[in-house]
Order: C-alpha cells, then sequence, then structure tokens
C-alpha cells in the first residue's frame, strides 16, 4: 500500500546526490536551485564522501583506506565489532552522518528549508552496497548472508535518521535510495536473484519512515521496480524512457499516487550540446503520449511528475560546467511546462 505524500510532483526539479564539485558552497548553492533541494555528495573532494563508504560510517568491520581508495569488510572484526554496535543501537546520534563524511550535510541542515515543496536526502542501497563492498578475500559481502542481513537492517537504520533530522527542516522532506547495482541482480550470472531481493527489499522498505523512494541509472526490470512498496521511482529517462512508458505498470505506479522522477535533461557534454529546451521537451511529451493512449489522463501524469537530470557526472573534462548548465536547463524546462500545463 502506497503512503500518502505530503507534496504533489508538479514538474518540480531535483537532482541526484552526486556532484562534481571540490567547492562545498558552490555545490550546496547549485542543489538549492532545485525546487527539492538535497545536500550534494563530493567524492572529488574526499574519498570518505564516496557513496559506499559513506554508508558505511560505524559499520562494524569496515576497514577505509582513503589513501589507497579502498574499503572491505573484515569478517572478524565485523562479529567482534558486534557488540559495540549493539551497545549503540538505539542512539541515532551515533549513527548520524557526521562532517568527516560528508562536508555538505550539516551545512545543508543549517540552512532555512520550511519553505520548499520537499527537501531530499540520499543514501547507497543495502542491494548495491553488499554487490559492491567485498571481505578480506575479495567476495562480495552480499553472499555472507550474516552480514547482508545486518547491511539491510543497517541501512533502513540510517536512512530513518536522516529523515529525522530533515523533518525537523521540512515536514515534507523524504530519502531516497540509490541503486546503481540493482540491474545486475537481473543477470544470470549473480548468485543473488530478483526474487531474494525482491522479498529483502520488501522488508527493507515496510521499515522506512516517511515517503520511500528508489532512483537508479541504469536499466532493471522496471516492473520488479514498479511493483516494489515504494512511492517515488527516479530513472534515467533520456536514456531508457521510451521503453519504460510501455510497461503498463507504469500507468498503474502512476494511478495509484506513485511519483516519477523523470531524469531527462543529459549532463554528458556530448548529449547537452545535442539538445536544448525544445528538444527535451519534445522528447518528454512523446513518453508522456504513450501513457494517455493507453488512458492515463495528462493531469495524473503531471500531478505526478518530478523533472530531474538524466544522470549523476564526474566525467565531463570540464568539470562543473556542463553538469552546471544541465541544471539550469532543467529549471527552464520545468518553467516552460509548468507554463503549459499547470497555468
Amino acid at each position: 500500500m502506497k503512503r500518502p505524500l505530503m507534496f504533489k510532483g508538479d514538474l518540480s526539479t531535483t537532482a541526484m546526490g552526486i556532484m562534481p564539485h571540490v567547492d562545498v558552497d558552490s555545490a550546496l548553492e547549485l542543489a538549492m536551485t532545485m525546487d527539492i533541494p538535497f545536500w550534494p555528495q563530493l567524492p572529488r573532494l574526499s574519498y570518505y564522501e564516496d557513496m559506499y563508504v559513506q554508508a558505511l560510517e560505524k559499520f562494524p568491520g569496515a576497514i577505509i583506506d582513503a589513501e589507497r581508495s579502498s574499503v572491505h569488510i573484515d569478517t572478524q572484526s565485523f562479529f567482534d565489532e558486534l557488540p559495540q554496535y549493539f551497545e549503540h543501537e538505539d542512539d541515532f546520534e551515533y549513527f548520524a552522518l557526521s562532517r568527516r563524511f560528508s562536508s555538505v550535510y550539516r551545512a545543508f541542515l543549517e540552512k532555512d528549508l520550511s519553505l520548499f515543496r520537499s527537501v531530499r536526502g540520499q543514501t547507497i542501497s543495502p542491494v548495491s552496497l553488499t554487490l559492491k563492498i567485498v571481505d578480506e578475500n575479495g567476495r562480495p559481502i552480499v553472499y555472507n548472508d550474516e552480514i547482508r542481513a545486518f547491511a539491510f537492517a543497517f541501512i533502513q537504520k540510517k536512512v530513518n535518521i536522516q529523515y529525522r533530522e530533515l523533518l525537523k527542516k521540512n515536514e515534507r522532506s523524504f530519502v531516497w535510495v540509490d541503486d546503481p547495482g540493482l540491474e545486475f541482480i537481473f543477470n544470470a550470472m549473480c548468485g543473488y536473484d530478483n526474487i531474494k531481493a525482491k522479498k529483502e527489499l520488501t522488508e527493507f522498505f515496510d521499515g522506512i519512515e516517511g515517503v520511500r523512494g528508489l532512483h537508479l541509472c541504469g536499466r532493471p526490470d522496471w516492473d520488479f521496480l514498479l511493483t516494489l512498496n515504494i512511492e517515488i521511482l527516479s530513472f534515467n529517462a533520456y536514456a531508457f524512457g521510451d521503453t519504460f512508458v510501455t510497461y503498463d505498470t507504469v500507468k498503474k505506479f502512476l494511478e495509484e499516487g506513485g511519483i516519477i522522477s523523470w531524469g531527462i535533461v543529459p549532463t554528458y557534454y556530448e548529449e547537452f550540446t545535442g539538445e536544448d529546451l525544445r528538444s527535451l521537451a519534445k522528447r518528454l511529451e512523446d513518453m508522456w503520449g504513450v501513457l494517455q493512449k493507453k488512458g492515463l489522463d495528462m493531469e495524473v501524469i503531471v500531478n505526478n511528475s518530478l523533472l530531474a537530470p538524466a544522470t549523476c557526472n564526474l566525467m565531463n573534462v570540464d568539470k562543473t560546467a556542463t553538469v552546471e548548465k544541465s541544471f539550469r536547463l532543467l529549471n527552464e524546462l520545468s518553467y516552460f511546462l509548468k507554463e503549459r500545463y499547470l497555468t
């Protein structure tokens, strides 16, 4: 069952957390230009701000070597440190994201966020975390049942702590999980299958406080995602939207009040320079047209849609320039479409 939302999408803008900036103030200033601002993650500034490393703060057995840019879970240390973890289990402040692991988060919380439509936080999904992070033998911890189960509970706690902190700043806050590795569970070579993942993710989201959201830039099984117990789905519509809208579950998800964040403005230089406001508007409206032909009213689409950049991007040779232009174009696109559909 979907949880009630305290805001409509109404073509409002937001963006993914990872940004290429090394200047905290510049990154935060850009994030605050969104209708739904967020706190940026800056892995170029510090290894600790890598989204996988960031999520492992206070994780038992986590061995973080910033000089070598490496992280793993030592199995024996994990079990040795569990008693200390359980001593602090109910101390949410102990597990809150520190300045060492985010140079921006505390500065974000110091802002007046009360008047925004919503504000958003993020952390890595337990699926992606356990697929990516390995033990001392180089084996992904997803294959250790005890550590994987702990990781799901640990990330759930991290999401809820962050949600409670954001809620003090804006009563319409939410936290979504980033799941870049989720598409790999549909690969026959992955020993962690989508059936087990669906069960464990469902239990994970059941324990999440507030509105539940998931973001990914890849291409998983869309029916898998759209039938999860989430209220917000963020995806790369620029790359996959044409296929996405052909699924009947998209119509059902929106009719039931779910919000889709359409990642429509590219952030890669080569893609970005080939697009403009009208080309992106047409691209998006063509996708919505498919849903209309399935019987979905445009008002429902608009009310339940957010707009976002297509992906995060750390790869451009111009560093932050194209990403910043993408954010500006996103706001222009939002204004253009709001004028067309909301006035």
